[in-house]
């Protein structure tokens, strides 16, 4: 996560998704930004939708009115201290590449979100990938699998966000459905949008409350790709 990121089009749709969950789970939220710095792009700047209430304003219109308020804040420091995301905790430290200080960052985060059932991990990316493993150069910019394993061991249920790479994407939603299944005993589920994929690894406690939230979110979001995949 970037704070130049903040408040775009994909927000809108992570934001309406955590509410959601949250509030037909009833889970305390925590967010694990994986905060990375500003690169100086231009990545983030899809904010069209704020201009276009008629088509986004109904899928949350609290969210969106929210967002509309503090959008000109480049800056995740604007979500947190809103109440759009209830009673959630936060991470915002910056990632490390280097793998002593990442295992030191994520033993600090984990602390901070102990109390938290379901934790949101919001890397630049996605999850790890075999070409950047912890420890190199931009490995900042995914979340480890194994602190999504280290993380479902201690109770927590996930939601991981994942941008779609240049592949078929039915076979790689597959593909990582089985990969944190088979890591983490989770029984998994995934919301797609137009260039990325969220996953949830339900704790089998948690299953049934998350697993509540799909009628809430097909409501919600029946126009704005926001779908079960």
């Amino acid at each position: 996560m970037k704070n130049q990121y903040f408040g775009d089009r994909n927000d809108y749709r992570k934001y309406g998704l955590l509410r959601a969950l949250a509030e037909a789970s009833r889970l305390r939220l925590g967010v694990c930004w994986i905060m990375t710095a500003d690169d100086g792009s231009t990545d983030g700047k899809f904010r069209e939708y704020l201009a276009q209430p008629s088509k986004w304003r109904a899928c949350d219109a609290p969210l969106y009115d929210g967002l509309l308020e503090i959008a000109g804040v480049r800056s995740v420091e604007a979500i947190e201290t809103s109440s759009l995301l209830g009673d959630a905790r936060f991470v915002t430290t910056i990632v490390p590449d280097h793998a002593a200080q990442r295992r030191e960052w994520f033993a600090s985060a984990s602390a901070t979100l102990a109390e938290c059932p379901l934790i949101f991990f919001d890397p630049d990316n996605g999850i790890e990938v075999r070409s950047c493993p912890p420890g190199r150069r931009n490995s900042s910019k995914y979340v480890a699998w194994h602190e999504l394993e280290e993380a479902f061991r201690r109770g927590h249920s996930l939601v991981i966000y994942q941008h779609f790479p240049r592949r078929e994407r039915r076979a790689f939603i597959a593909e990582v459905t089985e990969s944190l299944t088979s890591r983490t005993g989770a029984t998994v589920s995934a919301y797609a949008t137009p260039s990325v994929v969220f996953f949830i690894a339900a704790q089998p406690a948690h299953a049934s409350a998350l697993a509540s939230a799909a009628p809430l979110i097909r409501a919600r979001w029946p126009h704005a790709q926001l779908r079960s995949a």
